[in-house]
């Protein structure tokens, strides 16, 4: 039997992309899935593309409504009797210098990127806790391990979920619960159309790196690899995930690439 076979898996950000790419592949190995995000059609069309719509079900859920989650996470485990896997996946990106973009974007951002994913691992932690078992996993960004020009907030929102996630890990091991990052580089998705811009707009255009990034379906594959093995942290790209070592054992020279580097 396959690992996931009849386990349930909460999703956010199903809705399209990663989110999408992951309901699809974690229906196909017998799962049953709880598909967050905010847009309801698009959720339906998600689990229209999963295996077993019968073991599909959708949660609205916004993440900067922080105040719900703890009501949304009680709904999620009475879906199915329970959870075993929560996958932090819901984001929003950015594009725009820091010397032009109002603190209003920034906390947005960040509300939506770090506190509302935390507060939602929260919730569910106290469960997984008392059936001492669970996989935690998050979505994060080659830009969690290095700044990038014109996403500000953005890297500085998923280097903060580093910081949470690594300590969690470490407070959790005896509890037999799992805590992976995920650190996509460009995946060929929507993100850079929805990202916001200095004003708080959506760019409404796809970077070409966006573009040129591998598809949400390898990654998909790649991502239910690196939670299977229990993996602290998973890097999935192209050559942009050398840039992390790069930036580890040749700082200097990193500093120099990426000031100069065309980011959109």
């Amino acid at each position: 039997m396959n690992y996931y076979q009849n386990k349930t898996v909460w999703i956010t950000g199903a809705s399209s992309g990663i989110g999408r790419a992951l309901a699809i592949e974690f229906s196909k190995l017998g799962a049953n899935l709880i598909l967050s995000a905010r847009n309801n059609e698009k959720l339906i069309e998600t689990r229209s593309l999963c295996k077993d719509i019968k073991t599909v079900k959708i949660l609205l859920l916004d993440l900067a409504e922080i105040e719900l989650l703890e009501e949304k996470t009680q709904e999620a485990l009475s879906l199915f009797g329970g959870l075993d896997v929560l996958i932090n996946n819901g984001g929003i990106s950015q594009r725009g210098l820091a010397v032009e973009t109002p603190l209003s974007v920034d906390r947005q951002i960040f509300e939506i990127n770090y506190f509302g994913t935390i507060a939602l691992t929260k919730a569910v932690l106290l469960y997984f806790i008392e059936k001492k078992s669970g996989q935690i996993t998050v979505t994060s960004s080659v830009v969690g391990k290095f700044g990038s020009p014109v996403r500000t907030a953005y890297s500085a929102s998923k280097h903060a979920l580093h910081g949470f996630y690594d300590s969690l890990r470490a407070e959790v091991h005896n509890y037999n619960i799992g805590v992976t990052i995920v650190c996509p580089g460009p995946i060929n998705t929507n993100i850079s159309e929805n990202a916001l811009t200095a004003s708080g707009e959506k760019q409404n255009k796809k970077d070409p790196a966006i573009a040129n990034g591998i598809s949400p379906e390898v990654l998909a594959k790649k991502y239910i690899k690196a939670l299977r093995k229990n993996k602290r942290e998973a890097w999935i790209g192209k050559k942009e995930v050398f840039a992390i070592y790069v930036k580890r054992f040749f700082p200097g020279l990193f500093a120099r690439i990426i000031r100069n580097v065309k980011v959109t």
